[in-house]
């Protein structure tokens, strides 16, 4: 495709519920352990202004922890108390200002929570050293580093660990969020409900698949209930555990049927990270997502996001082209250049579809050239050549 095609799908806006995003390229959540009891800092504002100004249609902020006992590290930002709405709200207003939907991903870290920054290793911090209990489905550690045997969540616990998505749903369009993503995936606290490797609950919270999506399917409708119907919300899951007798796509597409009929807008496609014994090196994961999110978007007739190693514009564009899915997620592309969008632009897009910001547009973007093509390229009659 020229970069005279005005029908680049990837730079084409898109209006869910009461936003619109600018273009399809979508910044991934991707956890900086920086945060200092759960409250973001000037780290958080560079880092994700960054991509605003770089053009991303929606920025997702990192996984935001809805109580305290569901960090994953320390530096978890955190949404369980107001003090850490304010912080937020800088970053939120500067995404804003740069033409960016500001998103966020709710989360809670369960049988995978006390644990190290990433960049330390992936291991579980005794509770002498500074860690805390954790809390899942089931008293099913994930295994190895992680090792920490989990509470298993009493009727009383999942009550509280609802209300606490709640709360922490409602101080994110308090602090100006406009995009909220539950995570429900890789193996974190409400992914160890789904999946039967790590449910082994006897109650109406276990067993069958319909008792397994219950806790899921719970918050995700007292949290659409809780917040103005113009705030879109998408569940983010792991398609499969790439592991006999777990969680597989079939029940991704069921569960997505359920999300879809209580008012869930999107299903972002991740995969694994429930059981510690996988060998994600001999496996096709971003295949498998990008799959998956196909087939959802097609059996559910719900927006899906696709994820996974998206480092090409052709690549993103062939997959909004096929009805892949209808949101490109990309994660470390951005890191590697947070304005990967204008790279992507020369490629695909147009004068009349993509904008860069005024302090750049007037040098490299399309209005700067045309005022160079007034200004430097005439004759001596003031024509242009």
């Amino acid at each position: 495709m020229s970069s005279s095609d005005k029908s680049s799908l990837l730079f084409s806006p898109l209006k869910i519920r009461g936003i619109t995003l600018r273009n399809r390229i979508c910044v991934a959540p991707m956890a900086q352990c920086s945060a200092v009891d759960g409250v973001p800092n000037d780290w958080h504002l560079v880092h994700y202004g960054s991509f605003a100004k770089g053009g991303a249609g929606l920025v997702m902020v990192e996984a935001t922890i809805v109580e305290a006992r569901g960090r994953v590290s320390r530096g978890c930002t955190g949404l369980w108390d107001d003090h850490q709405i304010e912080p937020w709200r800088r970053i939120t207003t500067f995404l804003r200002a740069q033409g960016s939907v500001p998103g966020i991903q709710l989360a809670h870290g369960g049988r995978k929570a006390s644990g190290q920054p990433f960049w330390v290793g992936h291991g579980s911090v005794a509770d002498e050293d500074g860690g805390w209990p954790t809390i899942g489905a089931s008293a099913v550690p994930f295994g190895g580093a992680v090792w920490k045997v989990p509470k298993e969540a009493t009727i009383d616990d999942i009550d509280e660990l609802e209300e606490a998505f709640v709360s922490g749903a409602k101080r994110a369009v308090e602090a100006g969020f406009e995009v909220l993503e539950l995570h429900f995936a890789h193996g974190w606290l409400v992914s160890s409900f789904l999946s039967p490797l790590t449910n082994h609950r006897t109650d109406k919270y276990g067993g069958c698949l319909e008792n397994r999506m219950r806790f899921g399917l719970e918050i995700a409708a007292k949290v659409r209930n809780s917040i103005p119907e113009d705030i879109v919300i998408g569940v983010r899951i792991s398609v499969t555990d790439y592991a006999d007798n777990g969680w597989d796509i079939k029940q991704s597409i069921d569960f997505a049927k359920k999300l879809k009929t209580i008012g869930m807008d999107f299903i972002d496609c991740s995969s694994g990270g429930v059981v510690s014994y996988i060998d994600y090196n001999g496996l096709n994961a971003n295949g498998v997502q990008l799959k998956a999110a196909q087939s959802i978007q097609k059996e559910v007739g719900i927006a899906t996001a696709a994820v996974g190693k998206i480092v090409d514009p052709h690549e993103a564009e062939a997959i909004l082209r096929g009805n892949g899915a209808t949101l490109i997620f990309i994660g470390r592309a951005f890191l590697n250049n947070p304005h990967w969008p204008y790279m992507a632009a020369d490629v695909l897009a147009n004068k009349m579809s993509f904008k860069y910001p005024d302090q750049y547009d007037w040098c490299i973007g399309w209005r700067g050239f045309d005022k160079w093509r007034r200004d430097v390229l005439k004759d001596e009659n003031n024509n242009l050549f």
